[in-house]
């Protein structure tokens, strides 16, 4: 009887990260270059009892890997990546990747992001662009051009989100050490007067919620029923 108690606590405890993930992502399904927190979770054996019982793991969190859908806004300090790529911060707690491409420029010529954090070339350096050159123009390869003439190049990186990965700000997520850039691949690249949208799909999460919230209170009634089976039996052997 204690085995299902123990099984059913397990569920409950995975089922609760589930909601928590679920929550997170509707809430950030309008979020620029969101991308969606999904968990794995493993079955565990134990046979501590001479009986082999399983339960589920805590799970581990996972970033889902789909792109989000364009939109164009016209404004030119905006991209988007096109492809398997990563734009690069630097922020106070190191570099962070991002899929938001909404930058500003200083009046020094500095390229931000919205939160003032320095963007990144390929070399892991902030890009500094011509505050006096007029309007930036971006090619596909990343390369920006004022006045004519090549000032500096976005940097797109390799990255791929680790299990238990932690973010950092509205969509970034810290690299953990120093991405590798990307160079002369014609499968990613950046797309000016864009950006890419959230990749959470509000329908499913919704369907996902009420899913898994049927499942919780499954899990609780079953802890009730074995919680109710003890007592009985206690009742029972104290009286014999």
């Amino acid at each position: 009887m204690q085995d299902a108690l123990y099984v059913s606590l397990s569920a409950q405890v995975s089922r609760e990260r589930r909601l928590t993930t679920i929550a997170e992502n509707i809430a950030n399904s309008q979020t620029v270059g969101f991308r969606a927190t999904q968990i794995r979770f493993e079955e565990l054996v134990s046979d501590a009892t001479g009986i082999d019982v399983s339960h589920s793991s805590q799970g581990v969190e996972y970033a889902d890997d789909r792109s989000g859908g364009l939109e164009q806004t016209g404004n030119p300090l905006d991209f988007a990546v096109r492809g398997d790529a990563w734009f690069g911060v630097d922020t106070p707690a190191g570099t962070v990747m991002t899929r938001d491409g909404r930058f500003n420029m200083t009046e020094v010529g500095d390229l931000v992001t919205l939160s003032g954090y320095p963007v990144l070339d390929a070399g892991g350096a902030p890009i500094v662009l011509d505050p006096r050159g007029g309007v930036p123009e971006v090619s596909g390869d990343g390369f920006i051009r004022q006045g004519g003439g090549q000032v500096a190049a976005i940097g797109l990186f390799a990255f791929e989100p680790p299990p238990g990965f932690q973010r950092y700000g509205d969509s970034g997520i810290l690299a953990g050490g120093d991405p590798e850039p990307i160079v002369d691949t014609s499968d990613v690249g950046v797309v000016q007067g864009y950006v890419e949208n959230s990749n959470v799909d509000p329908l499913r999460e919704i369907t996902d919620l009420i899913m898994v919230q049927r499942a919780f209170e499954q899990s609780a009634k079953l802890m009730q029923t074995s919680e109710d089976s003890i007592e009985n039996l206690i009742r029972a052997m104290s009286s014999s």
